[in-house]
């Protein structure tokens, strides 16, 4: 499978699909790739089909509607770039029943190894680092940022998304999480240390 081939065409979709951003410095494409990334982990510890889990990895984010939810419509075009590129019809299938779910972080269905390795991996990317660095950013965009706004916005984030834990679907994909946390746990420590 030409992964790179499939690349080129998320950049495009991602950039042209009429998503809204939240702010100037999100970009879907880069979200995508960072998923990408984290599915690859993942899959090496916890096996699973490489091929189905790059695909919907890669493939996930490509739809957008005002109207629809963005699984659905993703799903279909991914299906339909995937035939056109000659993947297996069974790997097709896989992939869209993944991108069609992918966003019910808190469903209780029986999921394949391969959907719970790519919900983690589009889960992961919402905290740590990046998340720290996103609230950081989007404080700067408002009006009068100062520091104590992007505390007080990261320590919000942390309260928010700490029970998430539980949308985990893997014991992997938990421990990363719980890293995560901790990471930022202990940068908001530091930071009350040196602001207040």
């Amino acid at each position: 499978m030409n992964y790179a081939e499939v690349i080129e065409y998320v950049k495009k979709m991602t950039a042209d699909n009429g998503r809204p951003s939240n702010y100037p410095f999100r970009s879907r494409y880069e979200h995508t790739m960072r998923v990408y990334r984290w599915a690859i982990k993942l899959q090496s510890k916890l096996g699973g089909d490489l091929d189905v889990i790059v695909l919907a990895a890669l493939l996930h984010d490509i739809g957008w509607s005002e109207e629809r939810p963005h699984g659905e419509v993703g799903a279909e075009l991914a299906v339909e770039y995937m035939d056109s590129i000659g993947v297996d019809p069974e790997i097709i299938r896989k992939v869209g029943e993944i991108i069609m779910i992918h966003e019910d972080k808190d469903t209780d269905a029986d999921l394949s190894l391969e959907c719970k390795i790519v919900m983690d991996a589009d889960l992961l990317d919402e905290v740590g680092a990046i998340g720290i660095l996103w609230d950081a950013m989007a404080t700067a965009c408002e009006d009068e940022a100062t520091y104590k706004k992007a505390y007080y916005r990261i320590k919000n984030y942390y309260r928010i998304n700490k029970p998430k834990i539980r949308r985990c679907k893997t014991d992997a994909g938990r421990t990363e999480y719980l890293k995560r946390m901790q990471m930022i746990e202990s940068y908001i420590f530091q930071l009350e240390k040196e602001l207040f």
